[in-house]
């Protein structure tokens, strides 16, 4: 008897599908609850969860404050991806359902920003900061789209398939694990010729593509560090570690972290002193 699957004529939601996270999935969009979102006192609400995308918009936050980008203060709120993201409030921000998303009041007329790269671009343009130099804009925002476009391979592909299905099957292992490699490669070419991904500056390329490769290569996304030989990519590494050491980025990975080292956690984020204060409590607790 064959196991392989023959699609029906038409496909229906019957059952829940999904692995890890098909109570969440569904096949609608929209809200299914009333829920207003909280809102601080800085410019910026931002509603997120430290995943990869997450990180990216944190990490510039902290970046353009680490630079002198007084304007950039933001509240970080948790949203839990166990049904959060389909409250009404959160729908009105981000009609696909999907963190980050942004509220930016520093106008007259608040402004919602969804898509990571959406908001970093908005962020990037709004402060005239970590877009490289003029005649290196194009091939910044060419790497931007280049990450938003070939990480959902990584992570809903290979990240799928190896990490959270509920069975695993050996094609589309396989197949998105070759096509991670490839990308992989991309980017350690890329590199073996300059210091960033997109030449002398470290920009929001560099952040959006360090949150995703540059945390695989760490062996920080789906314990597949060993089974993709990460090491081999010899400059792709020597770039996550060189990112991974700035102290904004460090910073930026706290934010909104509900996994992990609790010393690493830091699930709201409302001012530079949440930071300290989440180092004194940790000191607090290895002293006692």
């Amino acid at each position: 008897m064959s196991d392989t699957y023959t699609p029906p004529k038409v496909w229906t939601w019957d059952t829940e599908s999904g692995g890890t996270f098909a109570s969440t999935n569904r096949p609608i969009a929209g809200a299914t609850h009333e829920q207003e979102l909280p809102v601080g006192e800085h410019p910026f609400q931002l509603y997120s969860l430290a995943t990869p995308n997450g990180v990216k918009v944190t990490v510039l936050f902290e970046e353009l404050l680490e630079a002198g980008h007084t304007g950039a203060e933001y509240d970080a709120w948790l949203i839990r991806i166990n049904g959060a993201q389909f409250g009404s409030g959160f729908v009105d921000v981000n009609p696909n359902s999907k963190i980050p998303a942004l509220m930016d009041r520093s106008g007259d007329t608040p402004v919602r920003v969804f898509e990571s790269g959406a908001i970093m671009l908005h962020l990037a343009e709004k402060f005239g900061a970590f877009l490289g130099a003029p005649e290196d804009r194009t091939e910044v925002l060419s790497w931007l789209m280049w990450q938003m476009g070939s990480a959902p391979f990584l992570g809903g592909g290979f990240g799928h398939f190896y990490a959270y299905a509920p069975e695993k099957f050996e094609y589309p292992i396989n197949r998105y694990a070759m096509e991670s490699k490839r990308q992989l490669d991309v980017l350690d070419q890329q590199l073996a010729t300059r210091p960033y991904i997109a030449g002398d500056a470290y920009t929001i390329a560099d952040m959006a593509i360090w949150s995703w490769y540059g945390q695989l290569v760490l062996g920080r996304l789906y314990n597949a560090a060993e089974f993709l030989d990460v090491a081999s990519y010899k400059n792709v590494l020597a770039w996550a570690e060189r990112i991974d050491a700035r102290p904004a980025v460090k910073r930026g990975r706290m934010v909104n972290r509900m996994m992990g080292d609790p010393s690493e956690q830091l699930h709201e984020r409302h001012s530079a002193e949440d930071f300290e204060t989440k180092t004194q409590d940790k000191i607090a607790e290895d002293a006692a």
